[in-house]
């Protein structure tokens, strides 16, 4: 196993990029556009769009994706144009119990990197919000995640794909802050001290009003 995650290490090599080789050939399978991306980067790091399907454009966006963000596995991804970024805000306590806090639209970006927060999320009809969510949960529970985080997907056109799990809480958390009433760094402060999520009274009132 990987790491002690559970995932098998086959699976895991298979599905990210180590070499310049193997970029470029799942780049060109993949076909342009895409996006190469560090699993660890952030903030605008570790990302760099190829649009065509140049063999030298990709060795030099995957060696600059390797700079910045040393020893990150790396993904090669298609690239979905027009796409909107939404986020479904995540509390799961040590007791495999899980919730969605609302959601985020971070879709207005400059280079990558997020400049305005919205929510209640209202791009996406509500019954495929819902969908969204209780998949974001199930995501949670089955990896076993206890704490805040982030389930990130691209939606567009009355589909979505899934985009990243963040395991942490993000800067952006006051946007659910203050749809939900919930003070999500005190909730994660008490859910790894052993709290149940049912054992907080803001998450009772949360789930009492859906």
């Amino acid at each position: 196993e990987h790491l002690g995650t559970g995932i098998p290490e086959d699976m895991y090599t298979k599905a990210n990029v180590n070499s310049v080789e193997k970029c470029v050939t799942e780049a060109l399978r993949v076909g342009a556009p895409i996006m190469i991306k560090a699993s660890e980067g952030g903030g605008g790091k570790g990302v760099r769009r190829v649009d065509e399907n140049d063999r030298a454009a990709i060795e030099v966006a995957f060696r600059q994706v390797q700079a910045e963000v040393p020893g990150s596995p790396i993904f090669v991804m298609k690239l979905s144009s027009g796409a909107r970024h939404l986020e479904v805000q995540l509390l799961g306590d040590v007791y495999g119990n899980a919730i969605a806090v609302h959601g985020r639209d971070c879709s207005v970006q400059r280079r990558h990197q997020k400049i305005l927060e919205e929510g209640p999320v209202a791009v996406a009809p509500a019954e495929i919000w819902r969908e969204m969510e209780r998949k974001a949960v199930k995501l949670c529970k089955e990896v076993a995640y206890h704490a805040a985080g982030t389930v990130e997907y691209l939606y567009a056109n009355g589909e979505y794909t899934f985009l990243e799990l963040n395991p942490r809480l993000q800067v952006e958390h006051p946007v659910s802050e203050w749809i939900s009433g919930i003070n999500l760094p005190a909730c994660q402060v008490l859910v790894t001290m052993g709290v149940p999520l049912f054992g907080i009274p803001e998450i009772r009132a949360h789930r009492s009003e859906e």
